[in-house]
Formats: structure tokens, sequence, C-alpha cells
């Protein structure tokens, strides 16, 4: 149980923590108005040079790896709700990291998905 325990804070963890760096590393190269192909290669360059981009695609490959590895020793069918709580995650880091303004609508439906992963947990067999 602590093994999976282990992996599922990876997945939630490292995957959530990527995305942050991802959107952090995009909002400085700004918004993305051209998608013609050199436009689009343009961009390509300057995203290759920001390094929380690869910090980014390394946190998120992690998570890729761990979700591999939880997959061959959980069902897909509590694998994937449980690593739900990385939109709570994701919530609290937007904000928290990024500046975001979160609504309490919002927080409201970040607390669903924290009661139905909490379902789920409970019904584990």
């Amino acid at each position: 149980m602590l093994r999976e325990a282990v992996f599922y804070a990876v997945i939630v963890g490292a995957g959530t923590g990527g995305e942050l760096c991802i959107a952090r590393g995009m909002k400085s190269i700004g918004e993305v108005k051209e998608f013609g192909p050199s436009a689009l290669f343009r961009v390509i360059l300057r995203v290759a040079r920001v390094g929380w981009i690869w910090m980014g695609v390394t946190l998120m490959a992690s998570a890729f790896f761990a979700l591999l590895g939880l997959l061959s020793m959980e069902n897909v069918s509590m694998v994937v709700p449980v690593t739900a709580l990385s939109y709570a995650a994701g919530t609290l880091g937007g904000e928290m990291f990024l500046g975001e303004q979160v609504s309490r609508r919002r927080w409201a439906g970040v607390l669903l998905i924290c009661f139905g992963v909490t379902l789920v947990f409970m019904g584990r067999q």
C-alpha cells in the first residue's frame, strides 16, 4: 500500500508541478497568435530556450512513468479517479504559484472532485 501511495503522490505532484511549470514558461513567451508553419517553428525555438518548459516536461514525464508503474499494480478504475486529485492540486498551484484568481464556485467544484475521489478510495476492494 505504501508503494502505491508513493506512485499516486508522484503522479499528482509531478504531473501538476509539470503543468504549472509549463504554464509559467508559456506565459513568459506570450500568446501564440499565428499558427502557420514558420510561426510555429519560431515559437518552438523560443519554447526550447525556456527552463520552466524543460522542468515541466521532465516532471510530466516522471508522472507518466509513475502512472505506467501504478497501472501495473492497480485497476484503472481505481487509478484514474484517484489521480483526479491533480485538479485540486492544479487549482491550488495556479492560485499560489501563478497568482491566478480562483472563484468560490471553482473551489466548490474542486471540493466535489475531492469528495468523489474519497468515495472511490473508500470503495476500494
